[in-house]
């Protein structure tokens, strides 16, 4: 499970590790001190991985199957939002947002899924977000990155569903986290950002195991976004014509 030091990854760590006691959970963080705190609480194998660093993801995976075995369950939960018009986002910045949100959760799904796919089982679950599906001020990189990941999850669901393999998208809106409260300081407090309602990660977490079980296609969270999922054209409209400009 990657980026289990965060409120999803974290929320969806303890989940698990309550419902499936004897399973044997791989946590993957950059943040060391927080992945091996939560490892320490759960009873699991902590690993410091940097997703902004892809190229080194095939020889960690291999580490990891051959201390383990292979996955059953990949989670990918890590991801960086970083709030800024696409003129004020540096180059080293924005690769970076692209690497760990989208390249290596790609990497990652393309190796662990070999060997689910021989075996006819398995699960991946992959952290979209809703910033992927409707244009926000400020979210150039992140946007990209979600809105790829995202669509790449939706494809290796059908591709994967006949062979054994269930894959699951996620689409957050706002949830309580440092990603959450750091993004919300990057933008003015409008109207429509006091709006916006913001969901508990225990909540989704639960709602992501309900859907594994279910084996449903993706998860929209918190529930208003369902809405706006499903009628994108004026969820669209509303966050280009109202969403705020980056703070400077």
């Amino acid at each position: 499970m990657t980026g289990a030091a965060g409120a999803i990854g974290g929320a969806l760590a303890e989940l698990v590790a309550r419902r499936a006691p004897d399973a044997h959970l791989t946590l993957v963080d950059r943040d060391r001190a927080g992945v091996e705190a939560i490892a320490r609480r759960l009873g699991a194998t902590p690993a410091v991985w940097d997703f902004a660093r892809p190229g080194e993801l095939e020889a960690l995976h291999g580490a990891a199957v051959d201390a383990h075995g292979p996955l059953d369950v990949l989670a990918s939960c890590a991801g960086v939002m970083e709030l800024r018009s696409l003129a004020a986002t540096p180059w080293g910045m924005g690769s970076d947002l692209l690497a760990i949100d989208l390249v290596s959760p790609l990497r990652l799904m393309s190796l662990a899924v070999l060997a689910m796919v021989a075996r006819r089982g398995g699960v991946v679950i992959n952290v979209a977000s809703m910033a992927g599906l409707v244009p926000l001020r400020g979210a150039s990189y992140y946007g990209a990155a979600k809105a790829g990941l995202a669509m790449a999850s939706e494809i290796a669901h059908l591709e994967l569903a006949p062979r054994g393999v269930h894959v699951l998208t996620v689409y957050p809106g706002p949830v309580a986290s440092d990603l959450e409260r750091r993004a919300r300081a990057q933008v003015p407090a409008t109207w429509l950002a006091r709006a916006l309602p913001t969901g508990r990660p225990d909540e989704l977490a639960r709602r992501m195991i309900a859907a594994v079980d279910s084996r449903r296609a993706r998860v929209v969270y918190p529930p208003l976004y369902a809405l706006a999922a499903e009628a994108l054209g004026v969820s669209r409209y509303v966050t280009s014509s109202f969403s705020p400009d980056p703070v400077a």
